[in-house]
């Protein structure tokens, strides 16, 4: 039997670092584009998703089985407020485009949204099914993007995933808990940080691209999937922990530049979808992720 074969988007990125070495110890020979020039990497291609022509020479060289695009605009407070609809929606369009040309080989297409397509929540469990209602430009780019994927759903065996916030070493620190781990791993005095009482649904980066990987064996075609922990911390909660971990204290001071208006501020999953598609799935407790993030340098 042939070796599958894996287009990963992104594939430099913090997630799709992680990915790529779980598909490839479970056998997948693994290639990526990204927009950062490597000449070292053998199946690796620098390509702009804007560049229709460029991508769609590396899908017919690739040839794949399987395709995970990651590549996005990312951070919900990135300042280029345009580049979340030309690289989140028209770039994930150019993709599909270039994916329709080798469609009778693809076995699965795996589209990564996220959780912030479901908005401001204050209580309950989100399912797949619970009403969008994106609150920043980066989920509403997120929406646009799977309704704009719909309209492949026919050609292409696509599944849309909305991972909810994941962590591990190795992700920015433009993010909340790296950010929060390299000031208590630096001994720093103080931190500043914004709403303090918003509530998260957090996973660990090694279990999310396990649950990524068993979706492109499942196939599970046109279907949205939740990927989540089901189990929500607090912003407090999270400093206790690492407090507790690292031994040591510092000054959290909250700075009204960093609320904002449209803050999400309580994102809890359901993940059942997710587990009765691909089995047992486990999801490290935040503190044993958190302990990990401290002790790496």
């Amino acid at each position: 039997m042939a070796q599958p074969k894996a287009l990963i988007t992104g594939i430099k990125g913090f997630t799709g670092r992680y990915l790529a070495a779980e598909l490839e110890a479970n056998g997948w020979d693994v290639w990526g584009v990204g927009t950062q020039p490597d000449e070292t990497d053998l199946r690796y291609r620098c390509v702009d998703l804007l560049h229709a022509s460029d991508l769609r020479a590396v899908v017919e060289e690739v040839q794949p089985d399987a395709v995970v695009h990651l590549a996005a605009i990312a951070f919900v407070a990135h300042s280029d407020v345009d580049a979340f609809y030309r690289t989140n929606l028209l770039g994930t369009r150019n993709l599909l485009a270039a994916l329709s040309g080798v469609r009778d080989k693809l076995q699965c297409v795996l589209l990564a949204s996220s959780a912030n397509v479901y908005g401001n929540t204050t209580g309950g469990v989100l399912t797949e099914d619970s009403p969008l209602n994106p609150a920043n430009d980066y989920a509403v780019s997120k929406v646009g993007m799977e309704f704009m994927a719909r309209l492949w759903m026919e050609q292409l065996p696509i599944v849309i995933v909305r991972p909810f916030n994941y962590t591990g070493v190795g992700q920015s620190e433009n993010f909340l808990l790296p950010k929060i781990v390299g000031h208590f791993r630096n001994r720093a005095d103080a931190i500043q940080l914004g709403n303090l009482n918003v509530w998260r649904d957090f996973s660990d980066v090694r279990a999310v691209v396990r649950a990524y990987r068993r979706l492109l064996e499942v196939r599970p075609a046109g279907a949205t999937v939740n990927v989540c922990s089901g189990r929500t911390h607090s912003l407090r909660e999270v400093l206790h922990m690492v407090e507790h971990i690292s031994s040591h204290c510092l000054q959290v001071q909250v700075n009204p530049a960093y609320i904002r208006t449209n803050e999400v501020r309580s994102l809890s999953g359901s993940s059942a979808r997710l587990r009765d598609l691909i089995g047992d799935w486990d999801v490290p407790p935040l503190e044993e992720t958190l302990r990990w993030m401290l002790s790496a340098r």
